[in-house]
Order: structure tokens, then C-alpha cells, then sequence
């Protein structure tokens, strides 16, 4: 007969989370017995989830920003390496301004809670919290990413970036504590849950198959990254709920061994060994080179006997993680670091030993694909002139109109077509935070374009497939990529206007028009079948 034992499965040995003070309104404590109860108003919660995403929204953790500081200056560092570190320093400086979010893509809205027995709110936490997001989407330059369903087939923008997710725990004590999330679908997208078996738990077979699979992320979700990969797990939920926690940086203070009763721990050996192996690969900071990755997690869990579940999933260069915390003493949110200033070289040498080509947007498209051509992969090269704006949907309704026989604008083949959706803009700019959109979503839609002469020069963030390879070959075309990240960067020094151009209805999925000036981009794929993702192989 066994004994029966219980322990926390995720034993956290210490907080070094530093927290300010928000308020002491909205708490108080009531007698219950022999115990006290923490009562918190339900307008607390909103007060503090409105607070919460309103920082992460604008300002990232100190640590993050000296990871990114790091690279500039590390001698093993590439070129490419410094320029993506440098501009997405000199981001994090004018997101400070709390006027243009880190990333065009604010995310959709999280919240990890642990609700301690003895606190009592009275109402809906999940609504009052909901409601705190809500008011930060509403009244600051963040975008509304989320589509609801009408029918299967049928969706709409929720026209508040609601519904949130929102996951409440029960605990011990007469704490409330939070992990605030606004997770983009960029960085979303790289979660992956593999089903595997005991065969791979053993030091040669699990080393090759996480190094594969990290040199199969990509760049599309703006590294560097966080990377954190979960071994194990009660159910294949309870190993990706895992990856997203560790990914946040909130289980870094696992215990770094295991024990009997099944506690998860962190495997920092084999942590040190990935990180390395994630710098070999080449990619680098998006462009080539060391930095694919800051750091690694890599956290070992219980299984069935049957069953393995490896999840593997990142926190991008926009790292929106925030806790926070509801005691008797008041209402506490993570402190952010408010001055990225400090971060910032004295003097930008960044640039100093690589030249860009500058090219001017505004003359015929065949002129534009005749410079290109002159150049190799990896060449770095500044645009200035007009870009026609379209994404998914965009795409999806061109492409309609394709195949019903309906002729296609002019604006499609005239211009280079940049993936991106912008955030709102603040009054007297003329644009909001305006990064680039995974290119690969667009994949399928380049050869079918292509061969009729439209979309013939494609902008975006991350590696794409052999078949935009493929088409650029056949067809003449041209594949750039942006770095991803700096979108509050690129909107107040390169991006000179903006016009909604077609499908205003479609809000930020609409077609645009806009201007730059010297807009940073690389060439990717060329007109010969080149990739430079592929050429790391």
C-alpha cells in the first residue's frame, strides 16, 4: 500500500520581482474566525489590470534590456547582430514616451492569477479584469487584434481586443498574485507541442531534437528570443501552459533538481548546452549571426509512463511579461524599467562599417527590380518612396477578386507590398507603431500573384518558404526583409504618412498607403533563387 503525498508542483524557492506601490485603496481586512480575510473591491482588479498592461504596453524589465545591451557589446557579435540590438534599444527608448506601443502588435490580453483562500472580492474577477484590459486597449494607442466568430466561416474584430484569457488558480494564503501577459500572435505562433516517447530521454537523442527544432523557429517571431522548451507534463496542456510560464521568466527560481514526489525543476547543464547550440545555428539576431536567443529554459516535469509531451515555445523581442500582487498593505505592479536611455550607447558606431543601398520607391516597378538585381542576399538596403500595406484579409478579398475575373488594382503592381497591420495613432503623429507582419502567412498568395505581375517586391518580417522561393525565381521577384520589433522605432523616424487606400472597413486589416524615408530592410530572397535563410543550412 503506497503513501499518499502531495507537494507543490511548481516549488518557486524565492521572488526577486522588485514591485511599486499603486495604491492602498481598494483593500482592506475583515475578521473571520480566528483568521483575517483580505477583501479587495472588484475595482481594484480593474484599477490593476488597466495599470498592468498599460506599463507592459510600453516599457520592458530591466533585465531584458541588458540581455539586448549585451550584444552591442559582445566582439563575437555581428554587424547584423548590433544593428537589429540598436534599433531595438532606440525603440524601448521612444516606447517609453507612452505614446507608441514596443510592438504594432499589442497582443491579446492575459492573465495568469493565484487567488489566495482567504481573499474575498465579491464579484466577477475575470469581468473586473476584463474590464481593466478593456480600458487600456480603449484609451491607448494599442490595436485591436481580436476577431470573434460569427459562424464557422464569418468573423468580425471584437472592436476592443477583448476576450481577454483570463486563468484563476486557487491557493493557501491571503495573497492575490498575478502574471500579466500581451502576447502577440507572432510570438504565439511559435508554440509547439510534440508528442514523443521515452526513446528521446536520453542525453544525445533530446540535445539533437531540441538544437533541430530551435533551427527550425525561424526569425518570424522577432528574435532574439526567450526560448523555453518542456519536457514531460501531466497532460499536453499542462506542458504548454508550462512553456508560456517559463517563457515569461516566471518559474526561474525552479529548483535545478528533481525529486520523488514529481516537482518540476530546471535542467541548467542542458540549458547552457541548447544556448549555445542556438547561437551555432548562424541566424542570429534575425539577419545572421550569434544572438538567436538571450537565454534558455529548459524545465523537466511527471509523465505517463506512455506518454512524453516536449512543448517548445519563446517570448519575442517585445517581452510583455509583468506580475503583480494584492496583499493587506495594498495594490503592487513589477517594476518596468522607466529610462531604457541608459542602455544607449554613447556613441552609435553601429552603422559604421556597413553600407546600405538606397533605393527610391517612387519610380517604375521595373526600375525598382533592375537595382535590386545588381545585389546579393543579406544586402542591406534603405527604401524611400511609397508601400502599399496588406495582410491576411487583404490578401484574401484580392484574391477573390482574382478569381472571379475582376481585374486587380494598379496600386498591387506599382508598388512593393509591406505586411503589417499598424497600431492607432497618436494625435499629431502621422503613424502609429507600424512593424512588419510574419511574411510566411502571405506564402501561398505570392506565386498566385506573381505570375499576373502584382506583389512583385514583398516586406516583411522572417523566413518564408521554398515556394515564394520558387515564385521569385520564375517570376522576377524580390523578397525583403524588416526587422521585427521596432515598430514604435520605424513610425516616428520612417514612416512619413499614411492613408487608408481600400477596404476601410477592415480597420487596421485595411489596405494603406504610406511613405518612408530610409526604411531599414534586407534583401532576403532574390530574383535567382537565393535565400539567405536556406544558405544557413
Amino acid at each position: 500500500m503506497p503513501e499518499f503525498f502531495y507537494a507543490d508542483p511548481f516549488p518557486l524557492t524565492k521572488d526577486t520581482t522588485e514591485y511599486k506601490l499603486l495604491t492602498k485603496d481598494y483593500v482592506s481586512t475583515v475578521p473571520f474566525g480566528d483568521k483575517e480575510i483580505l477583501k479587495v473591491d472588484p475595482e481594484g482588479l480593474t484599477f490593476l489590470a488597466e495599470k498592468a498592461m498599460e506599463d507592459v504596453s510600453f516599457y520592458l524589465r530591466t533585465a531584458h534590456l541588458e540581455k539586448v545591451r549585451k550584444i552591442l557589446d559582445d566582439p563575437e557579435a555581428t554587424p547584423n547582430d548590433r544593428f537589429v540590438a540598436m534599433a531595438l534599444l532606440k525603440n524601448a527608448v521612444i516606447a517609453a514616451d507612452k505614446q507608441l506601443p514596443s510592438c504594432q502588435d499589442t497582443g491579446t490580453g492575459i492573465v495568469m492569477a493565484k487567488k489566495g483562500e482567504y481573499v474575498i472580492t465579491g464579484g466577477d474577477d475575470a469581468e473586473a479584469l476584463s474590464r481593466g484590459i478593456f480600458n487600456t486597449y480603449a484609451n491607448r494607442n494599442l490595436r485591436y487584434s481580436q476577431v470573434v466568430p460569427l459562424t464557422m466561416y464569418e468573423e468580425v474584430n471584437s472592436g476592443s481586443n477583448l476576450p481577454a484569457q483570463i486563468d484563476i488558480y486557487s491557493t493557501p494564503g491571503d495573497k492575490y498574485s498575478f502574471l500579466f501577459l500581451a502576447k502577440g500572435g507572432g510570438s504565439a505562433n511559435k508554440t509547439y507541442l510534440f508528442q514523443e516517447t521515452k526513446a528521446l530521454l536520453n542525453p544525445t537523442s533530446l540535445e539533437k531534437f531540441i538544437a533541430d527544432k530551435v533551427a527550425n523557429l525561424g526569425t518570424a517571431a522577432c528574435p532574439p528570443y526567450h526560448i523555453a522548451v518542456v519536457i514531460g507534463g501531466t497532460s499536453a496542456e499542462t506542458n504548454l501552459k508550462t512553456v508560456k510560464l517559463a517563457s515569461a521568466g516566471y518559474l526561474d527560481h525552479l529548483p535545478t533538481k528533481g525529486d520523488k514526489f514529481g516537482s518540476a525543476f530546471r535542467d541548467v547543464e542542458l540549458e547552457e548546452k541548447m544556448l549555445a547550440a542556438a547561437q551555432k545555428s548562424g541566424i542570429g539576431a534575425q539577419f545572421g549571426g550569434k544572438y538567436l536567443a538571450h537565454d534558455f529554459k529548459v524545465i523537466r516535469l511527471p509523465r505517463h509512463g506512455a506518454s512524453c509531451p516536449v512543448g517548445l515555445g519563446v517570448s519575442c523581442s517585445a517581452d510583455r511579461n509583468i506580475k503583480a500582487k494584492i496583499t493587506k498593505d495594498g495594490i503592487f505592479l513589477e517594476k518596468l524599467e522607466y529610462d531604457p536611455t541608459k542602455f544607449l550607447p554613447t556613441i552609435d558606431d553601429v552603422d559604421a562599417n556597413t553600407e546600405s543601398v538606397h533605393i527610391n520607391l517612387n519610380q517604375p516597378m521595373p526600375e525598382i527590380l533592375k537595382v535590386l538585381t545588381k545585389y546579393p542576399v543579406k544586402t542591406r538596403v534603405m527604401l524611400s518612396g511609397r508601400l502599399i500595406v496588406a495582410r491576411d484579409i487583404a490578401h484574401a478579398k484580392l484574391k477573390e477578386k482574382m478569381d472571379k475575373g475582376e481585374p486587380l488594382p494598379e496600386y498591387f503592381k506599382n508598388h512593393p507590398v509591406y505586411y503589417a497591420g499598424p497600431a492607432k495613432t497618436p494625435e499629431g503623429m502621422p503613424s502609429g507603431s507600424f512593424g512588419p507582419t510574419t511574411a510566411g502567412r502571405m506564402d501561398s498568395y505570392v506565386p498566385v500573384f506573381q505570375e499576373k505581375g502584382f506583389s512583385m517586391i514583398t516586406l516583411a518580417k522572417g523566413n518564408r518558404s521554398k515556394v515564394v522561393t520558387d515564385s521569385c525565381k520564375k517570376n522576377g521577384g524580390f523578397y525583403l526583409g524588416s526587422i521585427g520589433g521596432p515598430a514604435a522605432l520605424l513610425a516616428k523616424e520612417n514612416i512619413k504618412k499614411v492613408e487608408v487606400l481600400d477596404f476601410p472597413e477592415l480597420g487596421m486589416e485595411a489596405v494603406w498607403s504610406i511613405d518612408v524615408e530610409n526604411f531599414p530592410a534586407f534583401i532576403v530572397v532574390d530574383d535567382k533563387g537565393n535565400d539567405f535563410f536556406q544558405m544557413l543550412n
